[in-house]
């Protein structure tokens, strides 16, 4: 399987459970159950789905496109990310969501940081309050175009892309776990060694940024996947909503992704699942989805539903892994 393959996997996978999500997020299980009883593919938004009201099936939604966003800028300044440029780009595509009447919006973390820097502040201090989920979700393309190791450059281009948004203890090393296992997944790991390493790599990160007070990532990592790999698979979501927890809090969404992938048998029931769980559902599914890909390639997905979510959306993933993996080779 090439490196090529694995990328795509990773960036398809993120678009993939994102998707699924889109119709289930912000709704409690039971309400999903209600709704749509188990999720066998994409569906369109439901009549008590309020973020995304009146969305067609297979439609993204932030999670994918700040991804993407992160992608071309990434590709356009061939690695380096630009604070005042990244900041710029968000604002931008929150007021083009905001002209569509859409309620898709960015997350409190992102929109508090990105009003302090409007208002003056430091760069290096507006994400320091920031430990919600929003810098995790978005991690794939760093993942894609920074090599695992060595660890101070791969951390380094982590930190950067959460730099202005969650630049606390909690919100690096969110993203730095979803990053490890992507980028591990691209190097070859397995999805229990991919998870190890978000574990390990969310122990380094946290000791760069500000401290905030929360159940720790990695900790709390090593703890879900354990908890998931001793019970059975019958019982997992229900372990997960009931005790990991599915919200936008990074301790919990980022928490449930990870668990659900190290313990996955099947890729593409994993993500489904994960859209059936309540709560942050599109962001759970697409960081699963994004580890899942990286680890599988793209074989772990449908290809009619790989297509299916690049038509409705607009995307044309696979020029925007080639520029990202232009870049990792240049840092291996």
């Amino acid at each position: 399987m090439s490196t090529a393959d694995k990328a795509l996997g990773a960036f398809a996978g993120l678009a993939l459970g994102d998707a699924l999500g889109m119709p289930t997020q912000s709704m409690s299980r039971q309400e999903i159950a209600e709704d749509y009883g188990d999720i066998g593919g994409f569906l369109p938004a439901g009549p008590r789905q309020r973020i995304a009201a009146g969305m067609p099936a297979g439609r993204v939604t932030d999670d994918t496109e700040q991804a993407v966003l992160l992608a071309e800028l990434l590709i356009e300044h061939d690695g380096a990310l630009p604070a005042d440029e990244f900041a710029h780009r968000l604002l931008a595509w929150e007021r083009a969501m905001i002209a569509k009447d859409s309620l898709d919006l960015l997350g409190p973390s992102t929109k508090a940081a990105l009003q302090r820097l409007q208002d003056g502040e430091d760069p290096e201090v507006t994400g320091r309050g920031g430990s919600t989920n929003g810098a995790a979700m978005r991690i794939a393309p760093v993942a894609i175009s920074a090599p695992v190791h060595p660890r101070v450059p791969f951390l380094d281009a982590v930190q950067d892309s959460a730099r202005i948004t969650h630049n606390s203890s909690i919100g690096l090393a969110a993203a730095a776990a979803v990053g490890a296992a992507v980028s591990a997944g691209i190097d070859g790991a397995g999805a229990e060694e991919a998870v190890t390493a978000a574990a390990e790599y969310a122990d380094l990160a946290e000791r760069r940024a500000h401290w905030v007070a929360g159940g720790r990532i990695g900790p709390r990592v090593r703890w879900a996947r354990t908890l998931l790999r001793e019970s059975d698979p019958a019982d997992h979501s229900r372990l997960v909503t009931d005790l990991v927890g599915t919200s936008v809090a990074a301790q919990e969404s980022v928490v449930a992704a990870l668990a659900l992938a190290a313990v996955s048998t099947d890729p593409w029931a994993t993500v489904r699942t994960a859209a059936g769980l309540g709560g942050d559902t599109d962001t759970v599914a697409a960081m699963a989805g994004a580890v899942l890909g990286a680890v599988h390639g793209t074989a772990a997905w449908p290809a009619g539903a790989v297509a299916e979510v690049q038509e409705r959306n607009g995307l044309d993933l696979e020029p925007l892994c080639a520029g990202l993996l232009a870049i990792r080779a240049k840092r291996t």
